[in-house]
C-alpha cells in the first residue's frame, strides 16, 4: 500500500474548498514530491471546476489550466502528484466515473461534504491497469 503525506492545515484546506464550493464539486492539485517513501503534500492549488452539464456530481480541469498549473509547479521545484476533488452528498470512494479520467501513479483525495459539512477523507491510487483504485494510506503531518 503507498502512502501519502500532508500537513494537517492542508487537509483543512480541502475541506474547506469542498463546505465552500457544495453543492458542486471542488476539485484542486496537490503539489508535492515523491519518493521511495511515498509522496508528500507541501502545497495545494485550488481549480477551477470547468464542467458545465454536471458540476455537481462531475468536475473537469481543463488542459490549459492544468498546463499553467504544472509550469508553475516546476517554478517551485515541486510536482504535481495527485488530485482532490469533493463528492457532494456521496461517499468518499472513486466513483467509476472517477477510475475512467483517473491516471495511475497520482493520489486521489476525496472528501465527502454531506449537506454543506466536510465528512470522510480519503485517498486512492489508480491500479496500473487502470482496472480499480486501491486506498492510499493518508498520514497528516
Amino acid at each position: 500500500m503507498t502512502a501519502l503525506s500532508i500537513p494537517a492545515g492542508l487537509l483543512d484546506r480541502i475541506r474547506s474548498h469542498g463546505r465552500d464550493a457544495y453543492p458542486l464539486e471542488c476539485c484542486g492539485l496537490l503539489l508535492g514530491r515523491a519518493d521511495a517513501n511515498g509522496k508528500l503534500v507541501i502545497d495545494l492549488r485550488p481549480m477551477q471546476n470547468s464542467r458545465e452539464d454536471t458540476p455537481e456530481r462531475r468536475y473537469l480541469i481543463v488542459p490549459e489550466d492544468m498546463l499553467e498549473a504544472e509550469k508553475e509547479a516546476r517554478e517551485q521545484g515541486v510536482d504535481i502528484v495527485g488530485v482532490y476533488h469533493s463528492h457532494p452528498d456521496h461517499p468518499a470512494r472513486p466513483s467509476e466515473f472517477d477510475r475512467e479520467h483517473a491516471v495511475p501513479w497520482y493520489s486521489y483525495i476525496i472528501v465527502s461534504v454531506e449537506k454543506g459539512r466536510p465528512q470522510d477523507l480519503t485517498s486512492w491510487v489508480l491500479r496500473e491497469d487502470r482496472s480499480a483504485f486501491d486506498s492510499e494510506e493518508l498520514h497528516a503531518v
